[in-house]
């Protein structure tokens, strides 16, 4: 059916009434429309998103920029539009998107014709208000060589490029680097790149400020400085080589005159593409003091160096402080930070709204502005996993709420691309004024996704919706099948008895609660993996799928999600072969050990060769890429080397203490056909030991 136009919002926003101090927040919304690229040009943006997607329909649709309206098609369909169309308005201004570690999980690779389809995607999506981290190291280069720190001073500072989001955190230094100067001019290159085709959309970046990490040479130079080092994260010894970074003081006037060079330095680079600035300074690292107004003159102290570099700026905080060190940040400490900056200049991320929502019990962060966020990813795992629910109803909830300082909804996983059932349902909230019937969308939903009405596919998707999309246990999910971690469970320490009690919590064909992974298990633990539903019922949704093989044979969506799906039943099913395989040790049945170890070895071949036929799930997808952008072989061995340890070790390993990380960024049944495998050693009377190798 030919559409003779189709009015598109491209990013514009709108002000709700139920957001806090209106005026202020409807002025920076009025500031930043005058920084948006002029009609014609996001028109003309528009229309290049749709001819690189759909390039044989691009002349059946039009394109209008209409302020404080948007105009989009009902779920499912495209009606033939008459007189103004379909018009729906956005309920709060902003989508905001992406975890500042993405650039490092997902983003760490790509060149320009991955972030191009990365942008269409967003926005399809609606978002307008993305992070925009690439190439920070350059601006950051020139800055400190200002302040007469070399080049070669700055190579103990900077992380490798799978690391970088640690090293921008402080967490770390120099683990994986350091950077060559084609690395920074390149990602400089392309980070203009990514910011001309975003403001050309509509779209407003979030840009890096200072948050007081500081090179050890600026110590040298700056003695009198209020410079301290931070404790070790996660190092196996405390290796200063790794750990410690040091941290400038926001009370020192050094760390005015530093932030705000760096803005002033993007704004010289990048042009005047923005008023919002992410600052994460006590991000895993808590102040010297809980003395609030210590923390007040901190935050006032962060701010200040924003916007003596941008006198319109605005901060833009993750809240997830607020929840992964809640010990400390408690209601003073967190109102002492969140007014310590004029009323809306400080927006807020309920990063992990979806589970641990902060602002039901902070009275809507004490009146500041915030954003609804989903995480849902860590570590850029591969599970299917999801609280639709949650979704669905999340953001409307706290829009509607009394006293509501809802100005946003957001995205912020780790990881990406995985999961697409949950994305495409929190994308459609920043549209969505009430709550969704989410067994009616994921009709709609699985007809758009692979193009046709399958009722076996619908009858599937309805398990999974109350079943895998449907964990509700409170826990953050980190694939912890037995599968994808690392074997460092003796089972030699543990009793039968204590062994046995543990097996029952694991039998996949029970509902179970989901437990955490005791990563280096002794005495009586014993290693858990997540499980949050029955596995039974989603075995029944793979026969489903399968049985709709032969009508949706042809649709690449459709083989993604079966493949995906198997994956997930091998994986839980390999769970209980591992249980029956540590049962039949703790007995001393040795025929039975050697069974069930067979059993899970070919558990690993089986999901290998299935993985094999999707190159979504491809190890040497990753690794490849990581190679390509390397201008020399050195830099390609580096580069592979980022690759390969992010997600397998992670961080420092030495002869005696492995990484305290290892296993956060590994979901290794997707690492084929270069594959992590387990190797066995059996040793002595069936006890054995094992190990991982990377197999190219």
């Amino acid at each position: 059916m030919k559409i003779s136009a189709l009015v598109l919002l491209l990013s514009v926003i709108t002000m709700t009434s139920s957001a806090s101090s209106p005026d202020v927040i409807e002025s920076l919304l009025t500031r930043l429309e005058s920084k948006r690229a002029s009609p014609s040009v996001q028109e003309t943006a528009a229309a290049g998103v749709l001819e690189r997607l759909l390039p044989f329909h691009s002349r059946s649709f039009q394109f209008k920029i209409v302020p404080k309206v948007a105009s989009i098609p009902k779920a499912g369909s495209l009606p033939r539009l008459k007189g103004k169309g379909v018009m729906i308005q956005r309920p709060v201004p902003w989508n905001y998107y992406q975890n500042v570690v993405t650039s490092s999980y997902s983003y760490v690779w790509w060149n320009w014709s991955g972030w191009e389809k990365e942008i269409d995607w967003m926005a399809l999506q609606g978002v307008n208000l993305p992070l925009a981290f690439t190439g920070q190291e350059a601006i950051w280069q020139k800055v400190f060589m200002d302040f007469n720190i070399s080049k070669d001073e700055l190579n103990d500072f900077f992380g490798g490029p799978a690391f970088l989001a640690w090293a921008r955190m402080g967490n770390l230094h120099g683990w994986g680097g350091p950077l060559s100067q084609n690395w920074l001019d390149q990602q400089l290159n392309l980070q203009k790149q990514i910011l001309s085709r975003m403001s050309e959309l509509g779209m407003v970046p979030v840009l890096p400020s200072f948050s007081g990490n500081v090179p050890e040479a600026l110590k040298k130079i700056h003695p009198s400085a209020n410079i301290t080092r931070l404790g070790d994260w996660n190092t196996v010894d405390g290796n200063p080589k790794w750990c410690c970074t040091y941290l400038l003081d926001p009370s020192d006037p050094l760390f005015v005159e530093i932030g705000e060079a760096f803005v002033r330095k993007q704004i010289k680079e990048y042009g005047d593409v923005t008023d919002i600035y992410n600052c994460d300074t006590f991000n895993e690292n808590s102040p010297p003091s809980n003395d609030t107004t210590y923390i007040s003159m901190l935050g006032a102290a962060v701010y200040r160096a924003m916007s003596q570099g941008d006198k319109d700026a605005v901060w833009l905080m993750q809240g997830w402080l607020f929840y992964s060190d809640s010990a400390f940040w408690k209601p003073p400490q967190m109102k002492a930070l969140l007014h310590s900056v004029p009323v809306g200049k400080m927006i807020v991320l309920d990063l992990f709204a979806d589970v641990k929502p902060i602002w039901e019990t902070s009275a809507q962060f004490y009146g500041t502005p915030y954003v609804w966020c989903l995480l849902h990813n860590f570590g850029g795992n591969i599970e299917m996993y999801g609280v639709l629910d949650a979704i669905s109803s999340g953001p409307v909830d706290a829009r509607i709420s009394d006293n509501s300082t809802m100005v946003g909804v957001g995205m912020c996983m780790e990881g990406i691309e995985h999961n697409p059932v949950v994305y495409e349902l929190m994308s459609e909230m920043a549209f969505r004024s009430e709550k969704v019937l989410v067994a009616e969308w994921l009709k709609a939903y699985s007809r758009r996704r692979y193009g046709k009405t399958v009722r076996q596919v619908e009858a599937a998707w309805e398990i999974l919706y109350h079943t895998i999309y449907n964990c509700t246990d409170g826990i953050a999910d980190h694939n912890t099948d037995f599968i994808v971690k690392f074997p460092d469970w003796d089972p030699s320490t543990i009793s039968a008895s204590s062994f046995g009690k543990q097996e029952k919590m694991l039998l996949p064909f029970h509902l179970s609660p989901g437990r955490r992974f005791l990563s280096q298990a002794t005495g009586s633990d014993f290693p858990q993996a997540h499980l949050w539903y029955s596995t039974r019922f989603v075995v029944d949704a793979l026969e489903l799928f399968l049985q709709a093989g032969n009508h949706l044979k042809e649709s690449l969506p459709f083989r993604y999600d079966l493949v995906d799906l198997t994956r997930q039943v091998l994986s839980k099913l390999a769970n209980k072969v591992y249980v029956d395989a540590m049962t039949a040790f703790q007995q001393k049945d040795a025929k039975a050990l050697h069974l069930h170890s067979q059993k899970f070895l070919q558990l690993i071949k089986d999901i290998d060769l299935l993985l094999a036929c999707d190159d979504n799930f491809l190890l040497g997808t990753w690794l490849e890429s990581a190679k390509a952008l390397a201008a020399t072989p050195s830099e390609m061995r580096q580069y592979e080397w980022n690759a390969r340890t992010q997600v397998t070790m992670w961080y420092d390993t030495n002869r005696t203490a492995q990484s305290k990380l290892h296993d956060y960024g590994t979901s290794c049944t997707c690492f084929c056909p270069y594959t992590c495998m387990r190797v066995y050693i059996y040793l002595h009377a069936c006890v054995y030991r094992h190990f991982w190798i990377c197999v190219p």
